[in-house]
């Protein structure tokens, strides 16, 4: 008889931050590897280690342990530690589609600075897994993933609950959304089935019995598998000798001290024909909905704010400027590289979730900080450079020429904001700097009328925000630095339509001729319109919205919800006195802001007042660590003021609605929403997830007990039918649910806790979120048309990333002054990457179908094209030309005969 193989796996989950300080478990990390190097040496039955799947690891240790490098790479060509092939253990969804590539290729690429990476799509503990997943690992050349959530339910301090919502088995075909399969894995009893192993044989005896009939109630095979290993565990000195014992106690089985390349070999032989094929995201949708921990989504929002910013400064400005101003010898790769590897360390999924200790979060924040600044630097370096190839002679001597870039992959349209340097005093000019400046306030005084004018000499309506005097300085290549003092005016002015890739080059001068308002703008104290529509202010200070396109009138939109939350950072649990206190019983004021060429904006300022925190129940429970599915605990009695201020703005040239919204948050233990009432018939609705626009049920299923069913997003959700539809977007702000009674989109805004959660109880008091907190999102109103749809989704992308501007001078340039520097029109087509490739000197153009539908893909451009992976390896059989349903797609564009 053929002996069952038991295939036993060393590893070590290693969240990099969570209920300690990085620099706490970074020490354990270093102390885990300096025992595993001596096991290498001084056990010989000692098969290998798997190194959690993330290359970061490497770079930890070695950054106190440089010496051991030599070590290090020895052991791992013997196969002795097992890499890669990711750089972190990310989580999915509340990072950026490009966020969760640049993972895998400069993981993939460490990896190959030491030997082969692990062939194996490796997430241990993600919160729910991408519906993409199976496309995105094949297009990384990885034919199976391993996965800890999403199918059963994992619930407090990780313990596997009811079997009855588990697949049939714990080998199953995972099939995208586009119709890509590969082979899923799932640690149906955890990553830690075979953690400390006894070596005592009454002991292994008891322990094997249990763990071979746990894994063999759901092996499709008769090779099982065994994670000897937990977060943060320590390597098992005796592993090997336990393996013995375990081999003379069970004669019908094999133990084999393996690893995951062996066992996928040995595995995928012996597949059976009756596989169960799941489809597209996992999030625990067949479970009770408690442990989903869909509500990281809206914990410590400021992170995700932060993280949005970064990605939208390095996928949508940096990356697309540097490849629009520089040659390929130019680019700078190692700066983008830096800024990439410090925002991916904020990605593991116990910190971009929030779901960590204060200290984690506060290092976050100067990562955060550090990638920010070299992606701007980067940006205006690059922007310099192109504007200075642009032509600029074509305006009058007086005129100060400035261009605006739109860095995304859409055509857009919205305001943007730019400082005009009008004359400058440099200090080492005559008199002292206090006379220099004097000079400047005198010629600030006397500043003539202002227009702005395009390449053509139209003019083009504005608004002179500010005028000042400045100090600033100038930091030449080749020179000491250049301090001077500067008059300083801020423009605000409307571009229209500028198509993706594009810039325009504007100046401001003085007025050649009157200028007259645009008498047709008319205020209404509650009312702004534009040609598409209507907008009115109730006496609630809830928005009633008409579509003029379709005479589609919506009610109670731009309504606030404040709800207690005894949970933790993991999930939202409403307080036990179910109460809601909404922004439309309470008193409100509205005023016009704007009203002209540029559009129109009212400021609406409701004044809710709501608890100060929950009661004293909560600290009790919490300290005792009571489940949260068990807590009574009710809100305060006492009442702290909860202003909400929010700007309305309505371009003329627009559908869509976008809005701002500033609170001081002063009280803790509850959730803050804003609500958008559709009341549209519909069974289901779509989000912007990873390289998808998902649809999702708008009820949840029938095992579901959790009251609330969080979701995440990307720049948006939207609920529509045949007739009409409604998108709301964001900036940011990645949880949202629909209401079932009337399909309301209610997006979360703020989540304040005081516990981490989980496995014990961690004091977070920061993750409360006291303070001032700025909220950007936006709405549009569509009919029951894909191509609205569409239009809708592009523009809330678009929304994130703003215009680049930068004043130049007046010279001679190569470039027009309005020019495009690649063409696209297929507005399906959703960018996510425009950039130099990293293995040619070409450009790889990257993005995804926002439809379901094959469209022709038209991307013109004198540059030979070719369909390539995530790691710009051809692809013969994909073609260039067209975009299949749910299709990702890389095009790299090189010269004919170059590569």
């Amino acid at each position: 008889m053929t002996k069952k193989k038991v295939f036993v796996i060393s590893h070590s989950h290693w969240d990099r931050e969570w209920y300690m300080p990085f620099e706490q478990h970074h020490m354990r990390l270093v102390t885990l590897i300096d025992n595993l190097l001596d096991v290498f040496k001084n056990d010989s039955d000692f098969d290998s280690f798997h190194l959690d799947g993330q290359m970061i690891a490497l770079d930890d240790y070695l950054a106190v342990r440089p010496e051991r490098k030599p070590e290090l790479a020895a052991a791992i060509k013997a196969g002795k530690l097992r890499i890669g092939p990711f750089y972190i253990l990310q989580d999915d969804f509340l990072i950026s589609p490009e966020s969760n590539v640049r993972n895998m290729i400069i993981g993939r690429d460490q990896a190959r600075e030491y030997g082969q990476e692990v062939p194996l799509g490796y997430f241990p503990d993600t919160f729910g897994n991408m519906g993409q997943t199976p496309q995105m690992m094949t297009l990384a050349n990885l034919k199976t993933a391993a996965f800890g959530r999403g199918v059963t339910p994992t619930g407090f301090n990780n313990q596997v609950g009811d079997a009855d919502y588990a697949s049939q088995y714990s080998e199953m075909w995972w099939q995208g959304p586009d119709g890509t399969r590969i082979l899923g894995l799932l640690f149906a009893n955890w990553y830690s089935n075979g953690n400390e192993i006894p070596v005592e044989r009454t002991a292994a005896k008891k322990f094997w019995d249990q763990k071979l009939a746990d894994a063999e109630k759901f092996a499709s095979t008769d090779n099982l598998l065994m994670m000897n290993g937990v977060d943060h565990q320590p390597v098992q000195l005796d592993v090997t000798a336990a393996i013995k014992v375990a081999n003379e106690l069970y004669p019908d089985y094999e133990f084999i001290h393996s690893n995951f390349t062996d066992y996928l070999a040995t595995l995928s032989a012996d597949l059976p024909k009756d596989l169960s094929t799941i489809h597209g995201e996992l999030t625990s949708q067949e479970t009770d909905g408690w442990y989903t921990l869909a509500n990281t989504a809206s914990s410590r929002v400021y992170l995700k704010q932060e993280n949005t910013k970064n990605e939208r400064l390095l996928e949508n400005q940096a990356e697309p400027l540097a490849a629009m101003a520089y040659p390929a010898a130019d680019y700078p790769h190692d700066r983008l590289r830096y800024a990439w590897k410090l925002l991916l360390q904020n990605h593991p999924h116990d910190s971009i979730c929030g779901c960590s200790v204060d200290e984690v979060h506060r290092e976050m924040l100067t990562r955060f900080a550090k990638s920010q600044e070299v992606a701007r630097f980067v940006a205006h370096d690059a922007l310099t450079t192109l504007t200075a190839k642009i032509n600029t002679t074509d305006f009058n001597e007086q005129a100060k020429p400035f261009v605006v870039v739109n860095t995304t992959g859409f055509t857009k349209t919205g305001l943007t904001r730019i400082v005009v340097e009008w004359d400058r005093i440099a200090f080492s000019a005559t008199g002292t700097i206090q006379e220099q400046r004097h000079q400047l306030e005198q010629r600030l005084a006397e500043l003539p009328e202002l227009m702005v004018v395009d390449a053509h000499g139209q003019s083009v309506p504005f608004r002179l925000i500010d005028q000042q005097v400045a100090f600033h300085y100038d930091l030449p290549k080749d020179r000491f630095r250049d301090p001077f003092q500067a008059i300083e005016l801020t423009i605000e002015l409307n571009v229209v339509n500028m198509p993706a890739f594009a810039w325009r080059t504007l100046a401001l001068q003085p007025a050649t001729q009157t200028l007259v308002p645009n008498a047709t703008v008319k205020a209404q104290p509650r009312l702004i319109s534009n040609e598409w529509l209507k907008i009115g202010v109730e006496d609630d200070g809830s928005l009633t919205i008409t579509n003029r396109e379709t005479n589609k009138t919506y009610h109670q939109m731009l309504v606030f919800e404040d709800t207690g939350d005894m949970g933790n950072e993991y999930i939202y649990r409403q307080t036990a006195d179910k109460r809601a206190y909404y922004s439309t019983d309470f008193p409100m004021e509205v005023r016009v802001v704007h009203a002209d060429e540029l559009g129109s904006e009212l400021e609406l300022i409701n004044y809710l007042e709501v608890p100060t925190s929950a009661d004293e129940q909560l600290a009790k429970e919490t300290h005792a660590i009571v489940d949260i599915t068990q807590r009574t605990a009710q809100r305060s009695t006492q009442k702290v003021p909860l202003t909400i201020t929010t700007k309305i703005r309505l371009n003329p040239n627009s559908r869509q609605i976008q809005f701002e919204s500033h609170v001081n948050n002063q009280a803790k233990d509850h959730r803050l929403r804003v609500l958008f009432k559709t009341a549209l018939t519909a069974e289901t609705h779509v989000a912007d997830s990873i390289y998808e626009t998902v649809t999702r049920a708008n009820r949840p299923a029938k095992n579901w007990q959790n009251p609330t069913n969080p979701q995440h997003q990307q720049a948006f959700a939207c609920v529509f039918n045949e007739a009409n539809g409604v998108t709301v977007g964001n900036l940011g702000l990645n949880e949202y649910e629909i209401l079932p009674a009337d399909n309301t989109i209610a997006l979360t805004m703020l989540r304040c806790v005081g516990e981490m959660g989980d496995w014990g109880y961690f004091a977070t008091p920061e993750a409360q979120c006291q303070g001032a907190f700025t909220f950007n999102y936006s709405l549009e109103l569509t009919d029951g048309s894909e191509a609205q749809r569409i239009a809708s989704y592009q523009r809330a992308q678009g929304m994130q990333t703003p215009f680049s501007n930068q004043q130049t001078w007046q010279h001679t340039g190569t470039l027009e002054a309005d020019d495009q520097y690649l063409t696209l029109a297929t507005p399906e087509f959703a960018v996510t990457s425009l950039k130099r490739a990293n293995n040619s000197t070409g450009l790889t153009v990257r993005g995804y179908n926002l439809s379901d539908r094959q469209v022709p893909l038209k991307v013109t451009t004198s540059l030979s094209k070719q369909a390539v992976n995530f790691f710009e390896e051809e692809l013969p059989e994909v073609t260039t030309d067209t975009l299949m349903p749910m299709e990702i797609k890389t095009l790299l564009l090189t010269e004919a005969g170059r590569a």
